[in-house]
């Protein structure tokens, strides 16, 4: 009997902000279901700090309770880091190269993104990863 591979999956670092504003919806739900060991993530550095970063923006002030971002951020460090991400990807929002990169060194199976206008959703796939919004990768996890 062999064992069966967790999918390996990168979030844009919307969906755990979406997460913490809303316990409703897509964004919720994955980030539940990889607290539940149902995939693999992968996260790196420049996320964790990206997060913590946008967490402190004035428009979460007031909305972003400081210890469940706390929380989640400790809780990221049970992700599969990966520490040096390659050079040469391009992005129509060039911020978000790193998750590109982030999906390639990985390996993973999927990207998921809320960010409908970054023009990630558009290029469909990076490596082997497909790129999904929060939404379609639901329905992978059902």
């Amino acid at each position: 009997m062999g064992t069966t591979r967790l999918m390996r999956v990168v979030l844009d670092s919307n969906i755990f902000l979406s997460a913490l504003l809303s316990p409703h919806g897509p964004p919720h739900r994955i980030y539940q279901a990889w607290r539940q060991s149902r995939f693999e993530l992968l996260a790196s550095p420049v996320q964790i700090d990206e997060l913590r970063r946008a967490s402190r923006y004035p428009k979460f002030r007031g909305i972003l309770q400081p210890h469940r971002v706390g929380h989640m951020l400790n809780n990221l460090q049970r992700a599969t880091i990966i520490d040096r991400l390659p050079g040469g990807y391009e992005a129509a929002d060039p911020d978000d190269a790193w998750l590109l990169a982030l999906a390639v060194a990985g390996r993973t199976d999927y990207l998921v993104t809320g960010d409908r206008r970054s023009g990630l959703l558009e290029m469909r796939r990076v490596g082997t990863a497909k790129i999904l919004t929060a939404a379609a990768f639901c329905e992978v996890l059902d």
